[in-house]
């Protein structure tokens, strides 16, 4: 098919969106890890799991066989106000590159939550309300998270307690107003509400937090108030699950076209967008039909991927969640205050940790400063301010096609644009102003989270 029959923005119909999730470790030959119970170092159980998290959710965080899970009719009407997301080909980047690789990317930015967040936030949420809870507890990071599920809760008339990492609460404050717009009480994390969050405080006072801490005050807040739940917005399955939304419909749009990638990039920080992604992509893979170059970006200050070890490690700082099998610096690794915040997490899925761990999947990290350039390049000629955390994808994918220029290469690329940066303007701003500093941890700073994995 001739390039300029594409159109700019391919957009399936509403018929056309994905009616289930795909769960790829059903095709893993190497499964996930078990999580395991921090106390005796078994498996969780359905039981154990159901003390923190909805029932229907604890069932898809253990289920690695079931291939497709039906999307419920009320999830799939609520899609619909913002699903079908654009894949849209890049023509005016790869005209400003002088590239003849073709850039596509699939924009997850448009809805008032400004991310793909709230493809898994309404899921969650509806098992909630299905459950007959009040509400629910959880942690953002850049606040992204916080706002979707803010947004989820509000629809189901759902009380909703957000947790945001410290230094996000003051870098983004329209973000929290976002938040309690919605309904949500926000809290600034570590805080002096919970035993946990007055712990971290005593041990590293002043600390601007992460999302690790966040996790620990959120889990608490939840186990001991009747009625709430707490529910997470990357990491776990059960969010990669509901994330393939994404990456299934990524592929129907490249399929309407015979469009074939080549390489396919996403952000990384606990996973959720990268997972849901490449997930479909990669059960091709793993079903032996295609290949594809699979590349995870994650920020040079926190690169579990790149120099973590792969190794049962706590979820969060306060060490009250399951032990999960992953690349991780330690949850007792305290991030610098990057602006990428929703990237700002010690370790990694487990799902993808493996898929990493078996080279189905290859990862970078890269310095902040060239991160917001890329940003800037992108958002001068494709007329979106894109999130911090999605540029760490645009980085790699300019990367790639300048790599194609000096080939000659008509490679096909892909990549995950998972949300606007008009929230991050602090960031942007300490960027143009020229205080941006690249943090690159020494072998010496990751060594003390290396030293606080549990002995397994």
């Amino acid at each position: 098919m001739m390039s300029q029959e594409i159109p700019y923005k391919i957009y399936l119909s509403e018929e056309e969106m994905p009616k289930q999730w795909y769960n790829v470790r059903a095709d893993m030959k190497n499964k996930p890890a078990p999580l395991l119970n921090p106390a005796t170092h078994e498996p969780m159980t359905l039981a154990e799991l159901e003390h923190v998290f909805c029932t229907e959710l604890a069932k898809q965080e253990l289920d690695d066989t079931t291939p497709y899970f039906d999307i419920p009719d009320e999830i799939l009407g609520f899609y619909r106000m913002y699903r079908p997301s654009p894949l849209v080909r890049a023509y005016c980047l790869e005209k400003k590159l002088d590239t003849p690789a073709k850039i596509y990317y699939k924009f997850e930015g448009n809805n008032t939550s400004g991310s793909h967040k709230l493809n898994s936030a309404i899921a969650q949420a509806y098992y909630a309300k299905q459950q007959g809870l009040k509400g629910v507890t959880t942690e953002t990071g850049a606040g992204q998270w916080g706002t979707a599920l803010s947004m989820a809760c509000s629809y189901f008339d759902l009380d909703c307690k957000v947790y945001m990492v410290k230094c996000s609460y003051e870098q983004k404050p329209f973000r929290r107003e976002v938040m309690r717009t919605y309904g949500a009480s926000v809290t600034p994390s570590p805080s002096m509400d919970t035993e946990v969050g007055r712990k971290i405080l005593a041990e590293h006072p002043g600390t601007t937090g992460s999302l690790g801490c966040a996790i620990s005050e959120a889990v608490e807040a939840a186990t001991s108030t009747e009625g709430y739940r707490y529910v997470l917005g990357s990491v776990l399955s059960q969010v990669l699950l509901h994330q393939t939304v994404i990456g299934l419909e990524t592929k129907a749009a490249l399929d309407k076209y015979d469009i074939t990638p080549d390489i396919i990039i996403g952000c990384a920080g606990g996973g959720s967008n990268l997972g849901g992604l490449v997930s479909p992509f990669i059960g091709e893979m793993l079903r032996g039909e295609k290949k594809y170059q699979v590349i995870a970006v994650e920020p040079a200050s926190c690169p579990s991927l790149t120099r973590g070890k792969y190794a049962y490690d706590f979820c969060d700082t306060g060490k009250v969640c399951p032990l999960a099998k992953m690349y991780t610096l330690g949850s007792g690794f305290i991030p610098s205050p990057n602006h990428a915040g929703g990237l700002r997490y010690h370790g990694m899925s487990s799902v993808l940790s493996q898929l990493y761990d078996d080279g189905l999947m290859e990862a970078r990290s890269v310095e902040q400063t060239a991160v917001f350039k890329a940003a800037e390049q992108f958002a001068r000629v494709e007329g979106i301010l894109p999130a911090p955390e999605s540029s760490h994808a645009i980085k790699v994918a300019i990367d790639e096609a300048m790599k194609c220029k000096e080939t000659g290469e008509e490679k096909t690329i892909v990549f995950g644009l998972t949300g606007t940066g008009y929230f991050d303007m602090y960031a942007y701003e300490s960027f143009h102003d020229g205080t941006m500093k690249d943090y690159i941890p020494t072998d010496e700073d990751l060594q003390p989270g290396f030293d606080s994995l549990p002995k397994m």
